[in-house]
């Protein structure tokens, strides 16, 4: 089959099909619809095969071969596209659909016209390897003899795991949860991402060998120094599970909650760990003050549940609708306002606000004081530093605030002191653990390198 070397001149992309607000917003099912098979052709028919793919080398953490991956679908040669794509990434399944797509900001295509639609690619690469039965377990050729305990059973511990086990250790992850994925499972939206997803995987990790404990809370349940005495090295992949606070008064008030209460506690009600749902908007006027990712899955919760409204506010300026080449010029990831899913189903968006109190009744809330701030900006386009603007305060009426300000990073010595671990050659960290709050395709990349650098520690003469 030809492939039109002019198709990314003469092939406009694609956008990313949904299900019709009306319809989505009555359930928790999957909002995004699968490519056809003559569109994801057209698609990966647009790809350059650069000659310095920067998708692959800037923009993929993972470094995933893309426009390999790619032409093997133009080709529809699942099979060689499945063995490319899987040579690097350990779960694709997750990243294609909740990836931000780093790699399509670095797309050639994306100088003078619309990148390349990688991650619809890339996932239905992936649905047609289950489909076809090309996804194996990461079952070792020989046995290493040693054993390695990863803490926690999020994306960067179940990377490191598989990893781990493909080289030959045997693996036991705990995780304190009751089933793994981490925020995959407790934190990302079903509607984003369907749970049924990590159980299909979980399945493969158990038939290579891992075992999973979950309900065991490292330094609650299993002492640190159990494990550390028990195997040969101990991997911690606990995540940034603190979230960063608005300490202003008020924050006493009945009503106000973090994030991931809200978004961890619907979850479980569907997928049934707990018979309610603790938190309830139905009728109510939401408050989410946060603009990235958290604070939209909360945006979109709100509305299946029924909100009366909701309002997302922002400390920082709104972003430009297209790329600033002065702040992140190509190959950088581009920064511009993204408006996601959710908030198209029904949302204020404010920017440029800061939150100075909250007020309520008889306490409980029933809104939040702020204030317009001005930035300035560096020569770059950067924000830089904001002042408040003078007789700018007002107040936005609320029943329920979600606090979506992203979490705070680890600190290694109280980290291990709350898991009861000493600190040896023999500990590893791996995710957010190690780096901080970041991605997801982030964290399977971390958990990759880690499990490169327990094999080299315990394999060390």
């Amino acid at each position: 089959m030809k492939q039109n070397l002019r198709a990314f001149l003469d092939e406009q992309r694609v956008q990313d099909d949904h299900r019709p607000i009306a319809s989505r917003l009555q359930d928790f099912q999957a909002v995004e619809l699968p490519l056809t098979d003559a569109q994801l052709h057209t698609q990966a028919e647009r790809c350059m095969n650069c000659g310095i793919p920067f998708c692959q080398g800037c923009g993929c953490p993972l470094k995933n071969e893309i426009p390999d991956i790619n032409a093997a679908a133009f080709r529809g040669d699942w099979r060689t596209a499945w063995a490319i794509l899987s040579r690097t990434s350990s779960f694709p399944e997750f990243t294609s659909r909740i990836c931000p797509a780093l790699c399509e900001g670095s797309c050639t295509s994306g100088l003078a016209r619309e990148a390349v639609m990688v991650r619809q690619i890339e996932k239905t690469v992936t649905d047609k390897a289950f489909s076809l039965g090309l996804v194996m377990p990461p079952t070792p050729t020989t046995e290493r003899g040693a054993k390695v305990a990863v803490i926690g059973a999020g994306p960067a511990g179940m990377a490191t795991a598989a990893a781990l086990r493909k080289k030959g250790y045997a693996v036991t992850v705990f995780e304190k949860s009751k089933n793994i994925g981490g925020l995959l499972r407790y934190g990302i939206p079903y509607f984003k991402f369907d749970k049924v997803l990590i159980d299909r995987r979980r399945n493969l990790l158990e038939r290579a060998g891992i075992e999973f404990k979950c309900g065991a809370e490292i330094g609650v349940d299993i002492s640190g120094t159990y494990l550390q005495k028990n195997f040969d090295a101990v991997v911690v992949c606990i995540g940034t599970p603190v979230p960063r606070n608005c300490n202003i008064p008020g924050r006493e008030l009945q009503g106000i909650h973090f994030a991931l209460e809200f978004l961890g506690g619907q979850n479980r009600f569907l997928g049934k760990e707990q018979s309610a749902n603790p938190i309830d908007t139905r009728g109510k006027r939401v408050l989410v003050i946060g603009g990235g990712d958290t604070g939209a899955d909360c945006v979109g919760t709100s509305n299946r549940q029924g909100a009366a409204s909701v309002t997302q506010i922002e400390i920082m300026p709104c972003p430009p609708e297209k790329r600033d080449e002065r702040s992140t010029p190509w190959p950088l990831w581009p920064y511009q306002l993204r408006t996601s899913t959710s908030h198209e189903e029904g949302c204020e968006r404010r920017w440029n606000l800061n939150s100075l109190a909250f007020l309520g009744r008889n306490g409980s809330l029933t809104g939040v004081r702020v204030q317009q701030v001005k930035w300035s900006f560096t020569p770059e386009g950067r924000p830089a530093k904001f002042e408040p603007v003078p007789n700018s305060e007002e107040e936005i009426p609320c029943d329920i605030c979600f606090l979506a300000m992203g979490f705070l990073r680890n600190d290694r010595t109280a980290m291990l002191k709350s898991l009861g671990l000493e600190d040896s050659p023999s500990l590893f960290f791996a995710g957010d653990a190690a780096s901080g709050a970041s991605l997801v395709v982030r964290a399977i990349a971390s958990g990759r390198a880690t499990a490169d650098t327990v094999d080299n520690a315990l394999s060390a003469p």
